[in-house]
């Protein structure tokens, strides 16, 4: 599975529900990706529960709840402008239309201190055709399609780092 950041999301009853089979399909961890999909008014319309497994709709004429098995989504499970999560990553979750500045955010878990994240990160977004400055151990600036991005990234000790993308806001 690829998630693609997109400026706008149309999200129907048939698009909530390929999105839980397509999670469906992905490998069965320990603990999952969470993912939660808002509306234009910030309003949470589909969630998933890596925890759990639940997944929660609240669709204009339909509101249910059923469980999927556990998915853990990984760095080639995500790709922007043909740039993937530093290898060995793992999403931890992912938040699309987050309110009302309608941002993507992403965090996930990297197998490498964020100094080597960040400078993976800023050549092969570089390549890509991102604007990109530095900034303490992330990243600022404009996608491809200037688009507002930033990259966080701390210290999780032992060689790892957590890391957040934030696309628009």
């Amino acid at each position: 599975m690829t998630i693609l950041h997109r400026t706008a999301l149309p999200l129907s009853l048939g698009t909530a529900l390929a999105l839980a089979g397509a999670l469906a399909g992905c490998d069965r961890p320990t603990d999952g990706t969470s993912v939660t999909i808002n509306s234009s008014d910030g309003q949470t319309v589909a969630a998933v529960d890596g925890r759990s497994g639940e997944v929660k709709l609240a669709l204009p004429g339909f509101t249910g709840a059923f469980k999927l098995p556990k998915v853990s989504l990984e760095a080639d499970n995500f790709e922007l402008n043909g740039v993937h999560l530093y290898p060995g990553s793992k999403i931890r979750n992912v938040d699309v239309g987050n309110g009302r500045d309608k941002a993507f955010v992403m965090t996930f878990d990297s197998p490498a201190d964020p100094q080597t994240v960040r400078d993976w990160f800023r050549d092969k977004m570089t390549d890509a055709d991102f604007t990109l400055t530095d900034r303490g151990e992330g990243l600022v600036g404009t996608t491809a399609e200037n688009k507002r991005f930033r990259l966080d990234l701390r210290d999780a000790g032992g060689d790892r780092s957590t890391g957040t993308i934030t696309l628009g806001g």
